[in-house]
């Protein structure tokens, strides 16, 4: 890579679905692996309307993008002089520049800028691989790696974070392993690869290479290599072919920004990695129980003001709905059929009233947690991912069941932001087990070398997993919410005022709409009205 001059770049879209047209466009001049010169960042004003999840996402609308946004043609001029014929390189190339900067160019007339590099999340995935297992979104990277936070869902602030990654965690491993020209990076980034850890089917979770002692997995490597679908048939010879290639020796013990690569490490030392990534489990399930409780309060309280508005609404649109097709069964079946219409409203709506009930019993507790139940959650955390070992038990059903209860206790109390019932099961998880009437465990940490080395493997999923269930709660649109509210707490009154308009208008247009198909029923068949109300 010495010397070699290229470009990274990102783009925020309108979405998913053709046309697709670029509102944020940024790039970043690298030289081998360190950042050259300035950085190259643009908005995009195209007079397309933006949807609502996608502007969500990165923040922009059609009014900002009016206002602040340059035309398209201008951006692309100014982003020809600066990147030149210099190959370019996302961290999901195919999408950016295939699905979305060529067709772009096309539909402007714009001469195509630069050249195909790699893609650099595939070069993450196989240089990761089988660490984090699969899951190489961006964000769960950056968290996973603790890389600095650049502005997530922005594209300047995606080109800074990939470039940490290069820098810190996929340059080392590239060079540890030979991979020190653009030429040998680009190729490897572009090979036949397929991910150690199998991703679907009855062996999902399971290493292919596991395949040469077990004859089980062997043979279903065998029938995927056959099927009839190219795409799986490819991936089970490209599996088959790996087998017979003698295994190499893995890596000595180096340690590359939190992943480990090492062969038959010290007990003590694995120890330690274990007690390490327990630490950072307890601190993301902390954050992620003490955000989702608060999140869960600030939509119960929206919730209780607003029930009797939403509630009101979801009627008036089940009987618009049924009405529609009351009216329609009337025409074409007769009243038998119209009849049956009317029988499965009431079902409808009894289902409707009874989630209404259901959503009111479960915000009935929401409330934020207090200062003494934020301190204490990180110390409940550090006593129960200590728990966490479910490979401990695989030869034993009857433990195993209780291991799968006892975390599935511990999840839904999370989930609900249950601090007494994970105080419970922190202080004394065997009383808790006895109390239940299960099987009981052993949580020591005396274990054999191969079980130490496959619990720092799963606790190392786990945390990847509580990292993809906090990037989606910081997502959403309540977690949005819930920061504006902070920044100014009187917002959520004018919130729940403008939302209640919002409903009163919508019903208002819902009750004229069924008093009209109301009269039309009437005048079709002659008589009253029908039951759907």
């Amino acid at each position: 890579m010495k010397h070699k001059h290229w470009i990274l770049l990102d783009t925020e879209t309108t979405g998913l679905a053709a046309p697709i047209f670029v509102v944020e466009l940024a790039a970043q001049r690298m030289r081998s692996w360190t950042l050259e010169g300035e950085s190259f960042r643009k908005l995009l004003n195209q007079n397309a309307d933006i949807p609502a999840e996608a502007s969500r996402l990165h923040g922009y609308t059609r009014e900002i993008l009016e206002r602040d946004g340059e035309p398209a043609v201008q951006v692309y001029r100014e982003f020809a002089e600066y990147a030149g014929n210099l190959p370019l390189v996302s961290f999901n190339l195919e999408y950016d520049l295939d699905e979305v900067l060529k067709p772009e160019w096309r539909r402007l007339r714009v001469a195509a800028i630069g050249e195909h590099g790699f893609c650099a999340l595939r070069l993450a995935q196989r240089l990761l691989d089988p660490v984090p297992a699969g899951n190489c979104k961006l964000q769960t990277l950056r968290q996973y790696y603790r890389l600095p936070e650049r502005g997530a869902h922005t594209a300047l602030g995606d080109v800074q974070t990939v470039a940490d990654l290069f820098a810190q965690v996929l340059r080392p491993i590239a060079e540890h392993r030979g991979l020190d020209t653009w030429e040998k990076v680009a190729a490897y980034a572009r090979e036949e690869w397929y991910p150690s850890r199998i991703a679907f089917g009855k062996h999902k979770g399971r290493l292919f290479q596991e395949a040469r002692k077990d004859s089980e997995l062997r043979g279903w490597l065998d029938w995927l290599a056959g099927s009839s679908n190219t795409r799986s048939a490819k991936m089970g010879c490209w599996y088959l072919r790996q087998l017979e290639i003698k295994a190499e020796p893995q890596d000595d013990g180096t340690l590359f920004a939190a992943l480990v690569i090492y062969v038959n490490p010290e007990l003590a030392q694995l120890r330690q990695l274990v007690a390490g990534e327990r630490a950072r489990l307890a601190e993301l399930e902390t954050d992620y129980t003490k955000e989702k409780s608060q999140v869960d309060a600030t939509r119960g309280i929206l919730f209780r003001r607003l029930r009797e508005h939403y509630q009101e609404r979801d009627r008036l649109r089940l009987v618009v709905d049924f009405r529609k097709k009351y009216l329609d069964s009337l025409v074409s079946g007769g009243d038998e059929e119209a009849k049956q219409v009317e029988e499965n409203f009431k079902e409808a709506k009894a289902q409707t009233d009874k989630h209404y009930e259901e959503t009111a019993a479960s915000v009935a507790g929401k409330k934020e947690l207090t200062a003494e139940e934020e301190a204490e959650l990180k110390q409940l955390w550090k006593k129960l991912v200590k728990l966490y070992h479910p490979d401990r038990f695989a030869n034993e059903p009857d433990k195993l069941e209780t291991y799968g209860k006892l975390t599935s206790a511990i999840n839904r109390a999370k989930e609900a932001g249950d601090i007494k019932t994970l105080r419970e099961i922190a202080e004394d998880p065997h009383g808790f087990i006895l109390r239940q009437g299960w099987a009981s465990l052993d949580f020591s940490d005396e274990v054999e070398l191969a079980q130490l080395r496959r619990l720092h493997e799963t606790l190392q999923l786990e945390i990847i997993a509580v990292l993809e269930s906090l990037n989606q709660l910081r997502e959403s649109p309540d977690y949005e919410l819930c920061q504006i509210i902070e920044q100014k707490p009187g917002v959520l009154d004018e919130l729940a005022a403008e939302r209640k308009k919002l409903l009163e208008n919508e019903s208002a247009r819902l009750e004229t709409q069924a008093s009209q198909l109301a009269q039309e029923i009437k005048d079709l068949s002659g008589a009253g009205s029908s039951r759907i109300n």
